[in-house]
């Protein structure tokens, strides 16, 4: 998606040759409307999929899963990383390891949200290590549902977490495919922006 490369060069920050900072857009202060261009765009790769429901993490996947969801005229869910008063039983849960926040938290959706009988997307803000997707999937396994596949905002092409989705017959559809993040530039697995 060139507007997405397009922003990711102007605005984003290479930290190092794992950490791509894009909080001016992404995860911290958000851009609509690149969102909802993200979002017709996920809505777009997967409109033959019948999806029932789109499910993502908290907190920098629910912008792009909203808007997906707007378009394709579905709930979408999102993962608790912390417990609350209010979701404290009949979950399905998982644990996930946070690389750029190096923690692991315990995700927990309630299983009165999904059934066996919808049709997943899941979505996130970025793909590096795969955890956060193992997570959702392992929910969705849980509740039986079946998965589409697994929309990506950003995908660091460098780290193992898209290779070993596909590896498992996963179809993962990534916006922007970062292949490197060397010396403060970002470079595109398609082509590279100046």
């Amino acid at each position: 998606m060139k507007s997405l490369q397009e922003k990711i060069v102007k605005e984003g920050k290479v930290l190092s040759s794992h950490v791509l900072k894009v909080d001016s857009f992404l995860n911290h202060q958000i851009d609509p409307k690149l969102m909802k261009e993200i979002g017709e765009e996920f809505a777009k790769r997967f409109a033959d999929e019948k999806i029932t429901k789109i499910l993502t993490i908290e907190s920098s996947g629910i912008a792009p899963s909203v808007m997906a969801g707007l378009e394709l005229d579905v709930p979408v869910i999102f993962a608790r990383k912390r417990q609350s008063l209010t979701l404290t039983q009949d979950l399905f849960t998982a644990d996930v390891h946070s690389y750029t926040k190096q923690e692991t938290n315990r995700i927990a959706v309630s299983n009165s949200f999904l059934t066996k009988q919808d049709r997943l997307l899941i979505i996130d803000d970025f793909l590096a290590n795969g955890q956060a997707a193992l997570g959702l999937l392992d929910i969705a396994e849980q509740a039986g549902a079946s998965v589409a596949g697994i929309g990506i905002v950003i995908e660091k092409g460098f780290q193992e977490g898209g290779n070993l989705l596909r590896e498992k017959q996963i179809r993962v559809e990534s916006l922007a495919r970062v292949q490197s993040l060397e010396d403060g530039k970002v470079t595109f697995a398609e082509e590279v922006l100046s």
